[in-house]
Formats: structure tokens, sequence, C-alpha cells
């Protein structure tokens, strides 16, 4: 029989492992997601699609959040108008 101190430590690795690596797909996606938006849906005038492509693409994430957060809600305003 398997003593409960010897399975502890393969079931903490194993609930900490998994929200993480999900947690990291989660971010990869949405990361993808942004770069693919802003790659199709924003519009080539002068640099700006250039330059959100390198900022999503060499800040990773957070790059992402400020596309996110800053220029994709502003965009969809002015499709709508």
């Amino acid at each position: 029989m398997i003593a409960a101190a010897t399975l502890f430590p393969v079931m903490l690795s194993f609930f900490i492992f998994i929200p993480l690596v999900l947690l990291v797909l989660a971010v990869f996606a949405f990361w993808l997601w942004m770069l693919v938006d802003c790659a199709v849906n924003e519009p080539s005038q002068g640099n700006d699609k250039i330059v959100w492509i390198l900022v999503i693409i060499f800040t990773h994430f957070l790059g992402a959040l400020i596309y996110f957060c800053a220029r994709r809600p502003q965009r969809r305003r002015e499709t709508v108008a």
C-alpha cells in the first residue's frame, strides 16, 4: 500500500502543473488572437499596423493586452460610425 506521504508530492505537482499549463495556453491563445486581429483588421494607413504588430510580437502578453484595451475598442467605434 502506498503511503499518503509519498503520494502527496505527486498530487501537489499535478494540481499545480495542470492549471499552469491551461493558463499558459490561454495566454498564448489571447496573444495569437490579438496578433491576427491586428494583422487582418487594422487599417493600413501609415505605419500603424506595422507598429502595433511589432508591439504585440515584442512585448508578448503585455502588448496584446495594451492593444486589446487601447486600440481595438477605438477601431470598433471607427467602423460603426
